[in-house]
């Protein structure tokens, strides 16, 4: 973890002005990050999968960027519950429709995100988000279906997204669309426990977690990449945003036993309980990987 007397310096997105690491990533290379530099950092494994990914300057509501936002060492969990369709339509724009499982059943998640080497630099992030039908499908097939299960492609609307940095909160909400902002956000996974924890605007706890970390399997980088698809609206546009996974090391725990999800009080506990989950199904915890996030693009909504 980073330490917290780590000088800082003052930049300007979009006319926002944060503060980020002296000497860090972001401070150095705005984005275009050398990576060379990025493979000599011991935590990171390896830098091929983002050498065929060029990066391109577009214009952004956070001025002019280079997309995509590579994300070097990452580790995440994902708690995947089922819910009543009736509770997740109170909760999604009416342009999207939940991807259910079983007539009634749909999908929510609640994430946690650690990212130790990225553009940006160290941040940790959370979410509660629901799995949904992708925006130009009509009748979604069973392919479509056992692909999102897997977490190979899945498609998503997120109520929450608390992050623990300005940089990450003034691109994630203004640049992406994202509801995003700052708190307090602990989160660390490795191969024997994962656990994290979201404050309140008070301090107190908002969503925190302890869990073992399931038995993890080793994938040669490349080999197993898998793709998320977030909807945002972006002033009176829909727009979609897609992120890459180059998974490293993962594994999956079903119904799993020994997960202790603490629900408290705040705006993420708040969502959650909104969508009324009645059963967890599964638990991913990534403790190594790669990321590519890029900006979002504007893209059409099918109507009911």
């Amino acid at each position: 973890m980073p330490s917290t007397r780590q000088e800082t310096v003052k930049v300007d997105l979009g006319g926002r002005t944060v503060t980020v690491p002296k000497g860090g990533l972001y401070d150095r290379y705005r984005m275009d990050t050398d990576l060379d530099e990025v493979a000599r950092d011991p935590r990171v494994s390896g830098v091929d999968f983002f050498r065929p990914l060029p990066k391109t300057r577009v214009e952004s509501p956070i001025g002019a960027t280079l997309t995509p936002n590579f994300y070097y060492r990452i580790s995440t969990a994902r708690i995947t519950m089922l819910a009543r369709s009736r509770a997740i339509r109170s909760r999604l724009p009416w342009e999207l429709a939940p991807l259910e499982v079983a007539p009634g059943l749909g999908l929510v998640s609640v994430m946690f995100f650690r990212y130790d080497v990225c553009d940006i630099d160290f941040y940790t992030e959370a979410a509660v988000g629901i799995a949904v039908k992708p925006a130009r499908h009509g009748k979604l097939g069973f392919v479509d279906l056992v692909a999102a299960l897997k977490n190979e492609h899945l498609d998503s609307y997120v109520l929450s997204l608390p992050v623990s940095t300005e940089i990450a909160q003034v691109r994630g909400h203004d640049g992406y669309g994202f509801p995003k902002w700052v708190t307090a956000l602990d989160v660390d996974i490795d191969a024997r426990r994962t656990t994290a924890h979201v404050a309140n605007d008070h301090g107190g706890t908002d969503l925190a977690l302890s869990v073992p970390t399931p038995g993890q399997t080793a994938y040669p980088s490349g080999s197993r990449v898998s793709a998320l698809t977030s909807y945002t609206s972006i002033g009176d546009a829909w727009h979609s945003t897609l992120s890459q996974t180059n998974i490293l090391s993962a594994g999956t725990e079903l119904v799993p036993r020994k997960l202790a999800l603490r629900v408290g009080e705040g705006r993420m506990a708040d969502d959650l309980r909104s969508l009324r989950p009645v059963r967890t199904i599964q638990f991913d915890v990534v403790t190594e990987g790669q990321l590519a996030l890029h900006v979002p693009v504007p893209t059409s909504v099918r109507g009911r």
